[in-house]
């Protein structure tokens, strides 16, 4: 993927490692270069510790190319959000929701269990991203899990 600054277009996310015990998050997420990027996949792989094995990620975004550029009482990190819009009637405002948002998968068997997430838009907007993962199916036996971003810069076409 031909960028300005350098992006790799296949970062690893998460080294193929067990989730931390008793549902605790990841502490310190791989961050990955994603400037100019425009969207990326994300490609699990988890085996589940034991029967009823599941967890859960969080896709986490930084405008911020280094921690020393937030400026003070900012965020540094801010997760993805779902937003569900409100109910329309007329002559009456309408109230939306935007949360949070976190993903759960649940293994459905013993075998290692792969799937993709996204395409996500970043849209050349997102300087640096990180996934967090916690075991959150039986948090006693946590489960392996890999996560491989594949970053992909808009192509333009021109005839």
């Amino acid at each position: 993927m031909p960028t300005g600054v350098g992006v790799e277009a296949l970062q690893e996310a998460r080294a193929n490692a067990a989730l931390p015990a008793a549902g605790a998050w990841d502490a310190t997420p791989p961050e990955l270069v994603c400037a100019e990027a425009d969207e990326v996949l994300l490609s699990f792989t988890y085996t589940r510790g034991a029967v009823g094995g599941a967890f859960d990620f969080q896709v986490q975004v930084s405008p911020y190319s280094v921690a020393a550029l937030v400026p003070m009482g900012a965020q540094e990190w801010q997760p993805m959000s779902l937003y569900a819009a409100g109910a329309l009637a007329a002559g009456a405002d309408s109230q939306s929701h935007v949360q949070r948002e976190y993903m759960t998968y649940g293994a459905t068997g013993a075998a290692a269990e792969a799937f993709v997430y996204g395409p996500i838009r970043l849209d050349g907007a997102v300087e640096r991203l990180r996934v967090r993962a916690r075991e959150s199916g039986v948090g006693g036996s946590p489960g392996t899990l890999q996560i491989t971003a594949v970053f992909q810069e808009a192509i333009d076409v021109h005839y």
